[in-house]
């Protein structure tokens, strides 16, 4: 299910100001950087707005992260799931065109349930001919 505008510009402010506390830059050497007003800046940390895809792909070329990393909800640092074998599936459902919208619905599955599921579509995939992506 697409992020509403609100949780689009919740989570943005988010991830801009967890990029900003990492990399040690306050509010205005951003705007300075990126060419917008301080009140701009403001504005994107404190919900009220969200750039222009040119600047969130300005803003990702400085911080070295994806455009997805302003607009897509991120795994955390230890990931939604902690069994390796897991967070691996959970990586490619979550990165493979084909697969993608099963990333969601795999959630609150157990391990095995998501191994099951992944192995079932990549059956299907190949009984129809599609091969991988």
């Amino acid at each position: 299910m697409p992020l509403t505008s609100e949780e689009l510009k919740q989570l943005f402010s988010q991830q801009l100001i967890s990029l900003m506390e990492k990399h040690n830059i306050n509010q205005v050497e951003l705007s300075k950087v990126i060419g917008v007003s301080e009140s701009t800046v403001g504005k994107w940390v404190l919900q009220k707005a969200l750039p222009r895809m040119g600047v969130i792909q300005q803003l990702a070329d400085y911080f070295h992260v994806g455009k997805s990393y302003f607009l897509e909800p991120q795994l955390s640092e230890e990931g939604y799931y902690t069994d390796p074998e897991v967070a691996a599936y959970a990586e490619e459902l979550r990165t493979n065109s084909q697969l993608k919208m099963l990333f969601s619905a795999s959630k609150d599955l157990t391990k095995e349930q998501m191994k099951q599921a992944y192995d079932y579509v990549k059956f299907l995939k190949q009984q129809s001919g599609e091969g991988d992506d």
